[in-house]
């Protein structure tokens, strides 16, 4: 059974992603009310925490950056994200047991 916060999409996977920004260091939190929990080192400013979250998606998934994209939320904490190139066990693998 998949992460409820993990959807398979055409292409690729969906997350649904809830960010804490301005954090101590960038790192995955675990689950949180059905959603991927982050914390982020970067503050909510001009799309920063934005910016740094999609860095750390790609760089966490082994993924270029231009294959992941923000499609929900994007001055909100609870955010959407679209991973391409991607399947649903190997990011649960990755966002759930590895550091």
């Amino acid at each position: 059974m998949s992460a409820p916060w993990l959807k398979t999409v055409p292409e690729g996977v969906e997350l649904t992603v809830l960010v804490q920004p301005r954090a101590s260091r960038t790192k995955v939190v675990g689950e949180h009310d059905g959603q991927l929990k982050i914390q982020l080192a970067a503050p909510p400013v001009d799309g920063e925490a934005n910016a740094a979250l999609l860095e750390f998606i790609a760089k966490k998934l082994g993924v270029p950056k231009r294959q992941v994209t923000l499609t929900a939320g994007d001055t909100s904490r609870r955010k959407r994200l679209k991973v391409q190139g991607v399947d649903a066990a190997a990011v649960e693998a990755v966002i759930s047991g590895g550091p």
